[in-house]
C-alpha cells in the first residue's frame, strides 16, 4: 500500500468521517452524505409551486407571500438523522452545506424575490448552551448562494418555551404566543423577508415569529425550512 494511503487510513481511524445520513464510512472527506443518501434525499420541490403544503399551513393564519421546505421529514429517516446532527452534534459545516442546497433551490424559483434573510431565533440562554443557532447557520448557507444579507439578533425570542414535540396545534400556539420581539423595525421595514427554520411541523412557532415581523410597515413575509414533517 502506498504511504499516502496508509496515512489516510490511519487518519480516518483516528478521526472517522461518516455519512450523517446513514453512518456509512464509504464517503469522501469533503462530503457529508454518501452517494446512496444523496440519491435518496426526499426533495419536495415546493419552491416551484404556489399553494404547496407548506403555504397551506399558514392559510387563514398569517399572510405569507411564498413558502417552501427543502425535504420531507419522517421518523427514522436520513433527514431526521442529519437534522439531529445539525441541532445536537455541533456540525456547523453540515448546516452550511444544507443551507447552500436551500439557496440553490430558492434561486431556481421566481417566487422568492427576497431582500433579507432572518433566522428563527433561539432563546438566548439556549443558544449559549448549544453554542449556535442552527437556523442562523442555514441562513448563512442560503446567503452564500443568493447574495442577500442575514439580519441577526434583531428578531429575538423573549422567553424560554417548553418543548413543542408532544403538543397539538392549539397548545403549540399558546406556548409561543407573545414569545418573539423585533428590536429595530427600520432594519426590516419595506423589505421582502425570508424567515428560516430547520423543521416545520404545525407551523405554530414560525407563525408566531412571522406575525411579529408582519407588524412592520410594508413587509412581505416568505418562509423556508430545511424540512417539513410528514404525518
Amino acid at each position: 500500500m502506498k504511504p499516502s494511503l496508509i496515512r489516510h487510513a490511519f487518519f480516518h481511524l483516528l478521526y472517522p468521517h461518516n455519512c450523517i445520513g446513514c453512518g456509512s464510512d464509504v464517503i469522501s472527506d469533503e462530503n457529508f452524505l454518501c452517494l446512496e443518501c444523496i440519491n435518496d434525499l426526499p426533495y419536495t420541490h415546493y419552491e416551484m409551486h404556489a399553494g404547496n403544503p407548506v403555504e397551506k399551513i399558514f392559510w387563514g393564519r398569517i399572510p405569507v407571500t411564498a413558502a417552501m421546505s427543502e425535504f420531507y421529514f419522517s421518523k427514522k429517516s436520513i433527514v431526521q438523522n442529519f437534522i439531529h446532527e445539525l441541532k445536537y452534534n455541533g456540525n456547523k459545516d453540515a448546516a452550511q452545506y444544507f443551507g447552500n442546497l436551500m439557496g440553490k433551490s430558492l434561486s431556481q424559483s421566481n417566487r422568492f424575490n427576497i431582500d433579507a434573510i432572518v433566522p428563527l431565533p433561539l432563546f438566548e440562554k439556549k443558544e449559549k448552551t448549544r453554542g449556535y443557532n442552527q437556523a442562523e447557520i442555514l441562513c448563512n448557507g442560503i446567503s452564500e448562494i443568493l447574495s442577500k444579507p442575514v439580519i441577526r439578533k434583531n428578531v429575538i425570542r423573549k422567553v424560554h418555551t417548553e418543548t413543542q414535540t408532544k403538543k397539538h396545534r392549539t397548545e403549540r400556539w399558546k406556548n409561543v404566543e407573545k414569545t418573539f420581539q423585533v428590536l429595530n423595525d427600520s432594519l426590516l421595514e419595506g423589505k421582502n423577508i425570508l424567515l428560516v427554520d430547520d423543521v416545520i411541523t404545525t407551523g405554530a412557532t414560525i407563525e408566531a415569529c412571522g406575525a411579529e415581523i408582519l407588524k412592520i410597515k410594508n413587509v412581505k413575509l416568505h418562509i423556508a425550512s430545511l424540512a417539513i414533517a410528514t404525518k
